[in-house]
């Protein structure tokens, strides 16, 4: 294993090596991937470019092991190909992204878009995207619109009897998505910070990745269909859970998240609606005073003395920017999963 591989942030342990990939040749392989699938070209880029950052900033659960899931959903017809996201007004004036029922990455993308142009003219916006599939790395989408100035508080949820992942606080069964929250505020001298998680002790795409991956899990995230913990993937996908992040006030954030997606917005297809709201800053502090206030609150904070087992104290968001830089162009994947990926583009060359 190389010194990179062995740099990159990860949840799993792998129980093979990994493989470097220059990003530009994963991304001819993936874009082709997705053309064959019935893609428009555009949307084929767009997809591959937002799932081959993810791996460059770390992120591997929302990276290039997801191009399998997306395939076997595009060729069950469960996703859609061939479509494109819409700006639509509601009966009742609000503006909304519609999906088509094709990727979410094309719609948050059209999504933050929209929201960040209303906000720009009236302070305040807010949209819902509805009919999507998944929508990826929601950190990349706060941190640009942070980088323009803009707060942002996006969150998702419905669809609880379809993907019933995490248990609630004091139950033994999946009953909730892991329905996200993701919010992206201008920073200091080092940039925006982003807070993007899971409402579940683990992302469901770190279960997906140790699956593609062959690896274990992090102890105490999941248990199996009895209740015991496990860390072992499969485990989950034979009737276990994800046990909800921070006990009972990881529950209540994915409670009214499901509250705001499913019994708001109306129901999902074909996984969760979401809602994004955007605040122009520059409304309440001029740019250089928000990002001199912000830096000196940072700075506490990074020179806090590290408690036993940590190097240091670190900024949400700064993480992701960092191993970007670090990883150069280069993407660090588990042999398996790129295995799989390699396996999909022969089949779909061979038609």
């Amino acid at each position: 294993m190389s010194n990179r591989a062995a740099e990159i942030p990860t949840k799993l342990e792998l129980r093979g090596d990994r493989i470097e990939v220059p990003a530009e040749q994963a991304r001819a392989i993936i874009v082709d991937i997705f053309n064959r699938l019935g893609c428009h070209d555009d949307t084929s880029q767009a997809i591959t470019d937002h799932l081959i950052d993810a791996n460059l900033c770390g992120v591997e659960s929302h990276g290039v092991m997801r191009v399998m899931q997306y395939a076997e959903r595009m060729r069950s017809g469960t996703l859609g190909v061939g479509v494109r996201p819409e700006v639509r007004t509601t009966e009742t004036g609000a503006t909304m992204i519609d999906g088509g029922m094709g990727s979410g990455i094309p719609a948050m993308s059209l999504a933050y878009e929209t929201v960040i142009s209303l906000a720009r003219d009236s302070g305040l916006a807010a949209v819902p995207i509805i009919n999507t599939g998944h929508t990826g790395r929601h950190g990349a989408y706060a941190d640009a619109a942070a980088a323009q100035g803009f707060l942002t508080i996006c969150t998702g949820g419905g669809n609880h009897r379809v993907h019933g992942q995490v248990a609630p606080h004091g139950g033994a069964q999946g009953m909730l998505p892991t329905n996200p929250w993701c919010i992206g505020i201008p920073g200091g001298d080092l940039g925006p910070v982003v807070m993007d998680f899971a409402t579940g002790r683990i992302a469901g795409g770190w279960i997906y990745a140790a699956q593609s991956a062959g690896a274990l899990l992090p102890e105490d995230c999941v248990i199996d269909r009895d209740g015991n913990p496990t860390r072992d993937p499969q485990a989950y996908f034979d009737g276990g859970a994800i046990l909800p992040m921070g006990g009972h006030k990881g529950y209540a954030l994915s409670l009214m998240a499901e509250l705001i997606g499913e019994a708001m917005l109306g129901p999902s297809s074909p996984e969760c609606n979401w809602f994004l709201l955007a605040v122009d800053t520059r409304r309440f502090r001029q740019p250089e005073a928000l990002q001199a206030a912000a830096e000196e609150v940072l700075a506490d904070l990074r020179n806090c003395p590290p408690a036993p087992g940590f190097e240091k104290v670190e900024i949400p968001g700064e993480r992701e920017r960092e191993q970007r830089r670090r990883s150069n162009g280069v993407i660090a994947v588990p042999e398996q999963t790129w295995r799989q990926l390699m396996e999909l583009s022969e089949k779909l060359k061979r038609g």
